[in-house]
């Protein structure tokens, strides 16, 4: 019976905490803003592939195309640059691409500029790159 109360014990409290990878807030329902932050990134893949595959280009040994999938992509933070209803922003979006089944190769930040006459990247930056360690053994010949 004591073992039995322990471990009911032992379970509640693993319940109730939270693992390190929720230590982020994430939304966890829809909303309005959401959809619409969605949308936006869709929109942007195919930019974010095109400079990524530049900027990972030197890093493996064969050609390889690195993916960026939407729920990798986090919107760090939108500006109207000027003022209220105008047409001009600046995005910020925090991106994780991978390549294969899912691994994680980086980390990179973009701000694009959205306005009538298009789409321009602003700034690009490479927090870090692919980690020889982290990679799964059958992966690593693909890294120089």
């Amino acid at each position: 019976m004591k073992v039995l109360i322990c471990f009911v014990i032992l379970i509640s409290m693993v319940g109730t905490q939270s693992p390190f990878c929720n230590a982020v807030e994430k939304p966890l329902e829809d909303s309005r803003e959401l959809q619409l932050q969605d949308m936006l990134v869709l929109q942007l893949l195919p930019h974010m592939r095109n400079k990524l595959e530049e900027v990972y280009s030197h890093v493996f040994t064969v050609p390889v195309q690195p993916d960026i999938y939407p729920y990798f992509v986090d919107v760090k933070q939108i500006e109207r640059v000027n003022g209220f209803r105008g047409f001009d922003f600046l995005i910020t979006l925090d991106a994780h691409p991978t390549i294969g089944p899912h691994i994680p190769i980086g980390e990179d930040v973009f701000t694009y500029r959205i306005s009538p006459f298009g789409i321009e990247l602003k700034k690009f930056e490479h927090l870090k790159g692919p980690n020889k360690n982290d990679f799964p053994s059958n992966y690593q010949d693909l890294l120089k």
